[in-house]
């Protein structure tokens, strides 16, 4: 066991995650990327934040593939609009392709070829760690979004744009990537520095008394109504 470190005063607590906040509301989703190289050191370091992640009895069931070859990203791409055409075609209702609509996306990929790395996360339904005394796994689902929320944190800090792709169904990613069966494809991650005219929607994000109450079904500030709550969309400029 470790000692936990002595807290911060309530005062540092409440700067340090202002400024955390302040930092983490300019965070968008991107589409369009340049071709900036990004070094592997910094996907290394990023993964690495991911892995500080908690997760159940600490299996942290999850791989991190980084992909930077261009005909692998290639080969990524044309299966991935495979797997989207037939979502905008058949699989989705009319009301997801409505709701996709406000965002602008369409079956076609072009980021993934033209982001620098690709990061393939993978969930693990087995421990396949060699000193591991059961292969259970728990909470998978639960633990590996938890690490990719600290990747793309990390790479907001780090000045990197991403995007969270999720093509449905996945399974040609384990295929391309020559991973073993107990690695289930969980998302797929576009990594590097936005376009130049890259633009994203503008979206706002629901107001704190939308997203928490306190105790039994109380707004944050009912104490003090007067009382302003922090927001998760940025001032307007």
């Amino acid at each position: 066991m470790k000692q936990v470190d002595d807290p911060k005063t309530d005062q540092n607590a409440i700067d340090l995650a202002t400024s955390f906040l302040d930092l983490l509301r300019s965070r968008r989703s991107v589409r369009e990327f340049s071709d900036r190289p990004v070094p592997q050191e910094v996907i290394e370091t990023l993964i690495a934040t991911a892995g500080t992640a908690p997760s159940g009895a600490n299996k942290q069931p999850w791989r991190f593939v980084a992909v930077q070859d261009t005909e692998l990203k290639r080969r990524i791409r044309v299966a991935a609009e495979v797997e989207e055409t037939k979502l905008y075609e058949t699989r989705a209702n009319e009301a997801w392709l409505k709701d996709l609509a406000r965002l602008g996306t369409n079956a076609r990929k072009p980021f993934l070829e033209e982001a620098p790395w690709l990061v393939v996360v993978f969930k693990l339904t087995r421990d396949d760690e060699p000193n591991r005394e059961t292969d259970q796994v728990y909470y998978v689902n639960e633990s590996v979004g938890i690490a990719i929320g600290l990747f793309l944190a990390a790479a907001h800090v780090a000045g990197l744009s991403t995007l969270t792709h999720t093509p449905s169904p996945m399974k040609f990613l384990g295929e391309l990537l020559e991973r073993p069966a107990h690695e289930r494809a969980y998302m797929l991650i576009p990594v590097g520095y936005p376009a130049k005219d890259a633009m994203s929607p503008d979206i706002k994000r629901k107001p704190l008394d939308r997203i928490m109450a306190l105790d039994a079904g109380r707004v944050p500030n009912a104490s003090d109504p007067t009382r302003s709550l922090p927001s998760s969309t940025a001032p307007s400029s």
